[in-house]
């Protein structure tokens, strides 16, 4: 019955996750593990949303709303009169961005090296991917951009990008946008540990969608809520394409307590941009500057893969880049973490 499974899955390829930290804690006999490797916030969710988290659930034997109106109501509260559209994390927009505009055999062009759902989810449904390598330094060449996404009706380009950390400057955004025919998906997951605002282009051009998601700063990754800044006309025609019920009532919930905890959102970037600092300046190798909530590291003579397993013997999991497409085997991602995480890894990544 193998025969049965499409082509793009039978070989290799697919979304590489990063270890775990139990088995790691286990193979090396740790009782903890500092958790650097998925760029998750190290703290639990404010107890804002946590509270209202658990009042939802009274109510979770029905159906959720499918507009998720109260949360596109405080969304509009925290950023603004947009327009937003929601989904199951930004995995779950970007399947539905797709699924709404981009036919079998159509061309989608994704800017490399960087997240490889772009390209799984668009392969998925049937398109050419088309990769666009980022300079030397990972910054965009805009030129080369807009020449292959000539013909395209979706590009998607990740800044703050990752794995690099560096950010596409919004006037080259702008030339971009101005130049493609088609929709571009500008994904700004680490964009609120950025001094950077893309929120404006929204207003001036109409083939821009801006990615979001409650998973980093709002310390929601496990509720799985992604939303996104879409102009007027495509919104019906996303609805449409949506899964039903795709955004939980608990996790909408959640969302909502967030978003009002501003006090606490600008604690964690005050952190964050602390350790970014001192990585910057203490870590014994290159280490790429960052918009993000991460560095990418240089570890060369070593591979990535090595220095990944030595670290983990040390009770420190980060995440090697050579899963990332149009990336070398020499660099590590490594997440900002608690204090203690930090510490522990700049000592480990010292010895090395």
């Amino acid at each position: 019955m193998r025969r049965l499974i499409r082509a793009c899955y039978t070989g290799a390829g697919g979304y590489s996750y990063a270890k775990k930290a139990d088995d790691v804690a286990r193979e090396y006999g740790f009782d903890r593990v500092a958790h650097l490797a998925s760029n998750e916030n190290p703290w639990p969710p404010s107890p804002a949303a946590i509270e209202a988290a658990a009042d939802a659930l009274r109510t979770a034997n029905r159906y959720p709303d499918e507009r998720a109106s109260a949360l596109i109501e405080a969304l509009r509260r925290y950023h603004g009169d947009y327009r937003f559209v929601t989904g199951s994390g930004m995995d779950g927009v970007i399947e539905t961005v797709i699924r709404t505009v981009v036919e079998p055999g159509e061309s989608v062009v994704v800017s490399t090296p960087t997240f490889s759902f772009y390209g799984i989810a668009a392969a998925a449904h049937g398109a050419r991917v088309t990769s666009v390598p980022r300079r030397e330094d990972f910054s965009v060449d805009p030129a080369a951009f807009i020449e292959a996404c000539r013909g395209a009706k979706l590009a998607f380009l990740c800044s703050p990008n990752n794995p690099t950390g560096n950010s596409v400057p919004p006037e080259v955004v702008e030339e971009i946008l101005e130049e493609m025919d088609g929709l571009l998906f500008l994904d700004n997951a680490y964009v609120d540990f950025a001094d950077l605002d893309y929120r404006p282009l929204m207003h001036r051009h109409e083939n821009l969608i801006l990615g979001r998601t409650m998973s980093k700063l709002f310390a929601l990754a496990g509720f799985r809520v992604g939303y996104a800044f879409v102009p007027e006309w495509l919104e019906p025609f996303y609805q449409k394409a949506a899964t039903p019920f795709a955004l939980n009532s608990v996790s909408m919930a959640a969302a909502i307590g967030a978003l009002g905890d501003l006090d606490r959102m600008q604690k964690i970037r005050d952190h964050v941009r602390i350790w970014r600092r001192r990585f910057l300046e203490e870590i014994p190798f290159r280490v790429y500057p960052s918009d993000a909530n991460f560095v990418m590291i240089d570890v060369t003579p070593h591979t990535g893969d090595e220095v990944t397993e030595r670290l983990a013997a040390r009770g420190v999991l980060v995440r090697s880049c050579t899963s990332f497409p149009g990336l070398g085997n020499h660099y590590i991602r490594v997440s900002i973490g608690e204090d203690w995480e930090n510490a522990q890894f700049l000592e480990a990544i010292k010895d090395i």
